[in-house]
């Protein structure tokens, strides 16, 4: 038994000293793994802007962007805020701002986005909710037909077309909705792109 408690402490020691090898080994795997840099969010049209000016609470407010760009609020009309990031945006209202209050410290949230239009993608014709939508990464057009409601009862599916822009030419790309939605062919499935515009004509007949 004198033996056996030496040796069954040493291998207890071994043990641990392995797992704290391995962790270690992990936090420094972790530590080493690079991280990108985020790009600030740069505010398109129809986003929605929680606007917060700190201790006025009757100028701050929740307002969307219009189709202008520009975003009016109390005492402020007509700011420009679509391309900006919600940083900068907050630093021209507080510039606005000083002229009626002393330091104004001004937050702006982006509460609702879509994105400029060149990572928008947007629905036109015969879709049952006609929009812009901000672009997922992977979307697929069927992703596209989902958030539209589908096609309506006079679309013309079939020729349906995706405008594009490669390498500064305009292309067009045919798509077969109605063989997609109705039929279920996965090989009219195609992948979207920011900027795309799926156009959606009425039936002749």
């Amino acid at each position: 038994m004198k033996r056996i408690l030496p040796t069954l402490c040493l291998a207890i020691g071994i043990l641990l000293l392995g797992g704290c090898g391995g962790s270690s080994a992990n936090i420094t795997q972790v530590e080493a793994e690079p991280v990108g840099p985020t790009a600030d969010y740069i505010i398109g049209p129809s986003d929605t802007l929680q606007i917060h000016v700190w201790e006025n609470p009757e100028l701050s407010v929740t307002i969307p962007v219009r189709p202008d760009g520009l975003i009016t609020i109390p005492l402020v009309e007509d700011v420009k805020a679509v391309g900006k990031s919600p940083t900068v945006l907050a630093r021209d209202i507080e510039t606005e701002l000083s002229e009626y209050i002393r330091t104004p410290q001004v937050n702006v949230i982006v509460t609702s986005f879509r994105g400029t239009y060149r990572k928008q993608i947007r629905v036109v014709g015969q879709a049952v909710s006609p929009q812009s939508l901000s672009y997922q990464s992977g979307m697929t057009v069927l992703d596209v037909m989902i958030e539209v409601g589908g096609l309506t009862e006079f679309a013309s599916g079939n020729r349906a077309k995706i405008i594009r822009w490669e390498d500064g030419k305009q292309v067009q790309m045919r798509v077969r909705l109605d063989d997609l939605i109705s039929d279920g062919d996965i090989n009219e499935n195609v992948g979207m792109k920011p900027g795309d515009v799926l156009i959606i004509p009425e039936s002749i007949f």
